[in-house]
């Protein structure tokens, strides 16, 4: 099992713009078998008084199997709301969203709701956890809430993939944040998702148990192939990632592929320019 490194044939995250979509046509193939994700022309208006508050305008992208993006921008860039849209939570106002082989775009509150449970695994800032669970009864959450039988191997697969097997009787408030953290990511793990998404997932951390969150992220990805999207405003953070989006008033505004953390906080401080 490969501990460490990056597959260059997997790196790039395949951003792509909207004068290029071939690869991302309704029923394509070649985008079923590649992209965890596809947004296509997604806008997200908002309603604020009288006002419209656009949010995201026009954004096409894919993000590739089995890769770790990190999608950066300043406050109201529109980030969040990617991640929202990509991971079902939020609806665009106009545009698609394409899980795998599955579009988001007309199906109901309860199908989302399911799709998301199946097939999306969530990492939040605040962990999320139920404190009267168990650290197993907390990861295995969303498959007793699906009403399916618990696979005891892959419950103790995933515990030993995220260092945890030896405090799956704990409670929340016995672990360390650090540890807390890690329950989450086993907890996104557990039905084999298509997509895990990471809304600032070492925001609450310190900077060591932080790194060993990230350091986690990335060996989900290179040694379990699954594929990470992740919002976050620490370029030491996003330079774990094999790609990062920016994004700037709810448009597009760049990509960096395997980029160092300097490179990523030079590139932030001229976001916006003409």
């Amino acid at each position: 099992m490969r501990l460490s490194g990056r597959n260059p044939s997997r790196r790039r995250v395949a951003l792509v713009g909207a004068t290029a979509t071939d690869s991302l046509s309704p029923g394509s193939t070649t985008a079923t078998r590649s992209y965890a994700v596809r947004l296509e022309s997604v806008s997200k208006v908002y309603e604020s008084g009288k006002n419209e508050v656009r949010a995201l305008d026009g954004v096409t992208a894919g993000f590739r199997r089995g890769t770790f993006t990190a999608v950066m921008g300043p406050s109201g860039s529109g980030k969040s709301t990617l991640l929202n849209c990509a991971a079902g939570l939020g609806r665009p106002t106009s545009g698609r969203v394409v899980l795998a082989d599955t579009e988001l775009s007309g199906r109901s509150e309860t199908e989302l709701t399911e799709l998301r449970r199946d097939r999306i695994g969530f990492v939040f800032q605040a962990y999320n956890l139920l404190g009267a669970l168990t650290v197993a009864d907390n990861v295995t959450l969303p498959v007793r809430l699906a009403e399916k039988p618990i696979d005891h191997e892959r419950l103790a697969s995933v515990l030993a993939a995220v260092g945890l097997a030896e405090h799956h009787d704990r409670r929340p408030s016995q672990l360390s944040g650090g540890q807390q953290q890690r329950v989450a990511i086993a907890r996104a793990l557990i039905n084999r998702p298509d997509l895990v998404c990471a809304d600032e997932p070492t925001g609450a951390l310190d900077s060591r148990s932080g790194r060993q969150v990230l350091a986690l992220l990335r060996r989900i990805v290179d040694d379990l192939g699954q594929t990470v999207l992740m919002v976050t405003h620490d370029p030491v953070a996003a330079a774990r990632a094999d790609s990062v989006v920016f994004l700037a008033d709810g448009r597009l505004a760049g990509e960096m592929t395997e980029p160092s953390a300097e490179q990523i906080a030079e590139r932030m401080t001229h976001l916006g320019e003409p």
